[in-house]
């Protein structure tokens, strides 16, 4: 009690404490985030992001897509039963950021890759009504309108993730604006969306497994 007495009457102490004791509850977050291999080291099947995906990823972020579908499946049983097989941290050891969330204004994407044709999405994009009767999602008709990389900064983008360890290869960087000509954004947001979730197991296709009821986005 005498120590929380001088605690309270001495500004400078408590300040220090509180400090000091949020210190320790850091690092025991982030110290085994920064040793623990696994949460570093890609899966056999972890998808690097081609330009086209990558830029389509920025779209998904640019238009807050993030912001009612999460792109993370919990190891619970009713998630597991609706959307698949619960993501691994191996599977977004090149995602920058990530875009796990928790809110879902629509349904969880991780595992979306592949289950529906690029023309579902291309419709799906431009109305979803079209293809959804009962959506809520806004319709995002200017992705069709506009080139994939009319900021022309995809190689840059390729630049800086090489640096952060990226294993993109000289060709790789040098063929990215190659890889968006005559692309639109929608291609682009197609092309990131079809490969969300591809990096699970081979021989497991949650959505054969378990979508045995169409799932409204």
């Amino acid at each position: 009690m005498d120590l929380h007495h001088r605690l309270e009457k001495n500004l400078g102490l408590l300040i220090f404490g509180i400090l000091f004791v949020t210190s320790i509850g850091g690092l025991v977050q982030i110290l085994p985030s920064l040793f623990q291999e696994s949460l570093s080291t890609p899966g056999k099947n972890t998808h690097l992001y081609k330009p086209l995906e990558l830029a389509g990823r920025d779209i998904y972020i640019r238009e807050g897509c993030n912001t009612c579908h999460s792109q993370q499946i919990r190891p619970l049983v009713a998630e597991v039963e609706r959307y698949g097989t619960y993501s691994r941290a191996d599977e977004f050891v090149y995602d920058r950021p990530f875009l796990w969330g928790s809110k879902r204004t629509g349904p969880d994407l991780h595992r979306v890759g592949g289950k529906y044709s690029d023309e579902w999405h291309r419709l799906h994009m431009i109305n979803p009504r079209s293809v959804v009767p009962n959506s809520i999602m806004p319709a995002y008709p200017w992705l069709s309108d506009r080139e994939a990389n009319h900021s022309n900064d995809i190689t840059k983008k390729l630049i800086g993730l090489q640096k952060l360890g990226h294993p993109y290869t000289e060709t790789d960087i040098n063929n990215a604006a190659t890889d968006l000509k005559d692309k639109t954004e929608l291609d682009a947001l197609i092309a990131y969306l079809q490969i969300l979730g591809i990096a699970r197991p081979e021989g497991d296709l949650p959505w054969l497994i378990f979508y045995s009821q169409e799932i409204c986005l």
